[in-house]
């Protein structure tokens, strides 16, 4: 199988999930499942390029375990919030949407929207599951080794934020404990370091370059779009001033020593 084919097989996986979700959110009321979705989009193609790839076994076995290990947790940590309350982000767009007589379509377009996005996410991996060397090269260690990094970061950012919520004493608060007082987004910052991973393993394959693309998309997702912008937007509306404090103090994506208050 080729590259292209190979590819447009992997979106249309993507898309046949998202059509379910999609369906799904229709008769539900609720689009939170979209998140889970594109998480899980992300596993099964990098699970099909693994088996269907033409490269080597080590760089396909590489990928699949990499891309399992960590979007596979993150699509497991946003599947415990499907059944309850829509995420606030899609109840204002439901909200504007459906003022607009347009609600469904959109949700469909945007549903589909996030198949593309992981399609073209995918391309690291692509790349990497056609490398024909023999065994894995010092790029992909060392993409490994990033991703690890990344991989713990963003473990231990989730779950000190959890442990921090579950203490009713806490509600309304802004967390500064363990990674969240030196960074106020480092699960997205080990999130966008397995990316930058991903890339280097595709570094070592012919027209690895490609799969740079990948994880600058993702950074600019995270710091632009997607990321910290809605992500901070709620929390300025529940959190108010104790987090306009906490935005002057502390650094908003790389972990780094906290300002002194203003």
């Amino acid at each position: 199988m080729t590259w292209w084919a190979l590819f447009v097989l992997g979106w249309a996986v993507a898309a046949g999930l998202q059509l379910g979700l999609w369906l799904w959110q229709r008769r539900t009321g609720k689009a939170t499942a979209v998140d889970a979705g594109w998480g899980a989009s992300l596993v099964l193609i990098a699970l099909l390029y693994a088996a269907l790839g033409g490269g080597g076994v080590a760089h396909r076995v590489l990928v699949a375990v990499l891309v399992t290990l960590e979007l596979g947790r993150v699509t497991l940590l946003v599947a415990r919030r499907v059944g309850g309350e829509e995420d606030g982000r899609y109840r204002e767009l439901r909200a504007r949407w459906r003022a607009r007589r347009r609600e469904q379509a959109s949700f469909f377009v945007f549903f589909q929207a996030q198949a593309l996005l992981a399609a073209i996410l995918s391309v690291p991996w692509l790349v990497a599951a056609f490398n024909d060397a023999d065994g894995l090269e010092w790029l992909e260690w060392l993409g490994a080794g990033v991703w690890l990094v990344g991989f713990l970061l963003g473990l231990v950012a989730d779950r000190q934020l959890a442990r921090f919520r579950s203490d009713p004493a806490n509600r309304g608060k802004t967390a500064r404990v363990g990674l969240w007082r030196y960074s106020r987004h480092p699960n997205y910052f080990g999130q966008w370091l397995t990316w930058l991973g991903y890339g280097l393993v595709a570094l070592a394959a012919p027209w690895g370059w490609v799969g740079l693309l990948a994880p600058a998309l993702m950074l600019y997702l995270i710091l632009f779009v997607t990321g910290i912008p809605p992500t901070e937007e709620q929390a300025l509306k529940s959190r108010g001033d104790d987090y306009r404090r906490y935005q002057r103090e502390t650094s908003p994506f790389v972990p780094w020593f906290p300002r002194e208050a203003a």
